[in-house]
């Protein structure tokens, strides 16, 4: 840095004057050499890449962190969608992601007696804690190659959006634990596929690395990247919770000539999703298509991600299903409450159904139609503790996805600069002089510790509230304040449906939803 070096030269002036001046220049030279010798320690360990970045200014930030934390929770560590991600949360990744206790003195510090408030119902006769870590096994009748999924992964963020060394970090740590890292809809990069990790491969409406040159999809060169050893699974992203309905942005200013093919797009130019697909109009045409990838791709897990945001809309893809004989092999629920780099605050803030609402909707309407049991759930939306595993898997998903939390653990401090190529920690920049402040082999092992020590606090909590298995886990064994002196379990805030249900007799209330469900239209 250029500074560094004025630093340096300072220093060496100001030590020649007291050598051949007077010693007095050793009050001046002293503390130069002392800066300069911190700087050049700051630029070349490998654990904080805000100091790499901006060496001994960035001792501050940890000063803050040492002598207020609620000063650096407002004014560095603010989440990317402008709502705040609870302190507790924090300190629990980043904790686990240096693989550290993430236990705290005295008690609780929540309002258990606050509206809203959740709790997990312990057993008076907890089981011991398991210690193989049970999988997913992802795959319907039509899938000829299924995957084991973890009951944690990395969720969907795009090369582009990320740097090349926070991508290189999230593979390796997904290849060192064994999980899957989604690949967001950024396309197929060298920097996914050289670690060696598990891959999910998700295709937005941009298509971005299965691209013709007008924008559509080429089957030719979707059927050649999804061959890849290290793809294992293949996912359509119709909708993201933190921004449904309109698709993704990337600034000009990101898109390099590295970015421009990767995506097929040109250089230095922002590049704009629609907000829809080319590929399919209706249900039907949605299904089928899913079909379509599954054989191009060789038989691999193929399915889709949504943000709920109509129960009809999806009860149609439902009906759709049925009327086909085709169903996907997995289903990805994303909550509104997802963050994004680049999406309008009014987007983030009121469109979608929350995780919670998503995933039970997707969930009883799979029982209801008699599809669940050729149909795995992924939940993801602010999972990033045991707590919010459990939460989710009672709640009906299969398995989890986490970003934010995977971004905490590579390094991130929400500094909300994602979309200026100015990331202090070189996570969400195409700037390769701040990209390179985030060592991958220091904070792959991050990754890889927290997503174990997450897991591990998930099978504990299981083991508490008299569980051995996932799918063991059931919605009374959570319980929600309505108000302060009621108290519901989720089975009875959800009502249940049991299977086939809704094609022999809905209920009245699903009634109307599915009479309005039709699979050769979208409708509200």
């Amino acid at each position: 840095m250029l500074w560094v070096a004025l630093l340096g030269c300072l220093a060496v002036a100001g030590a020649a004057l007291a050598l051949a001046v007077s010693p007095w220049w050793w009050f001046a030279g002293g503390p130069l050499t002392a800066v300069l010798a911190l700087a050049v320690w700051d630029l070349v360990q490998r654990r904080h890449s805000v100091l790499r970045n901006y060496p001994v200014l960035g001792h501050l930030r940890f000063a803050l962190e040492g002598i207020r934390p609620e000063l650096q929770q407002y004014f560095v560590e603010r989440n990317v969608d402008g709502r705040p991600f609870d302190r507790d949360t924090r300190s629990i990744v980043y904790e686990r992601a240096k693989g550290t206790d993430a236990e705290e003195p005295f008690g609780t510090e929540q309002d258990l007696y606050a509206t809203g408030s959740e709790f997990l119902v312990p057993s008076m006769a907890p089981h011991p804690v398991r210690t193989d870590v049970p999988r997913v096994r992802v795959g319907g009748p039509d899938c000829k190659q299924p995957y084991d999924m973890a009951l944690l992964n990395v969720s969907a963020m795009s090369f582009g959006s990320l740097s090349s060394n926070a991508i290189l970090a999230l593979n390796t740590g997904a290849a060192l634990g064994g999980f899957a890292h989604d690949t967001g809809e950024g396309g197929l990069s060298e920097y996914h596929l050289r670690p060696g990790g598990d891959l999910v491969w998700e295709i937005g409406t941009g298509y971005f690395g299965c691209r013709t040159d007008q924008g559509g999809f080429d089957p030719a060169m979707f059927a050649d990247k999804a061959a890849h050893e290290q793809v294992r699974c293949v996912s359509l992203k119709l909708s993201q919770g933190a921004k449904p309905g309109i698709g993704g942005v990337l600034p000009g200013t990101k898109v390099n000539a590295e970015i421009a093919r990767v995506r097929g797009v040109p250089q230095g130019k922002t590049v704009i999703s629609p907000p829809y697909h080319q590929v399919f109009s209706t249900p039907r045409e949605l299904v089928a298509f899913v079909a379509r990838m599954r054989e191009l791709s060789g038989g691999k897990p193929t399915g889709f991600k949504l943000c709920v945001g109509s129960r009809s809309q999806f009860l149609a893809v439902c009906k759709a299903m049925l009327d086909e004989g085709v169903t996907p092999d997995f289903i990805i629920v994303d909550g509104a409450e997802g963050g994004t780099g680049a999406a309008p605050l009014e987007f983030a803030d009121n469109l979608g159904m929350p995780l919670t609402d998503g995933l039970t909707t997707v969930h009883h309407a799979l029982v209801g139609t008699g599809l669940r049991d050729r149909i795995k759930i992924g939940a993801s939306g602010k999972v990033a503790t045991g707590s919010d595993l459990v939460k989710r898997l009672l709640q009906g998903a299969d398995y989890t996805n986490a970003a934010r939390a995977m971004m905490f653990a590579v390094g991130c401090i929400q500094a909300q600069r994602c979309h200026t190529n100015t990331c202090p920690t070189g996570v969400t920049t195409q700037d390769p002089r701040r990209a390179r402040a985030l060592d991958v082999d220091d904070k792959s092992r991050r990754v890889q510790r927290f997503q174990e020590a997450t897991v591990k606090s998930a099978l504990q909590i299981m083991a508490a509230v008299g569980v051995d298995e996932p799918s063991d886990l059931a919605p009374h064994m959570l319980r929600r304040r309505i108000d302060p002196v009621t108290v519901r379990s989720y089975a009875e805030l959800y009502p249940p449906l049991a299977p086939g249900e809704l094609i022999h007799q809905a209920p009245e209330s699903w009634a109307a939803d599915w009479k309005a469900a039709d699979p050769d239209r979208f409708t509200v």
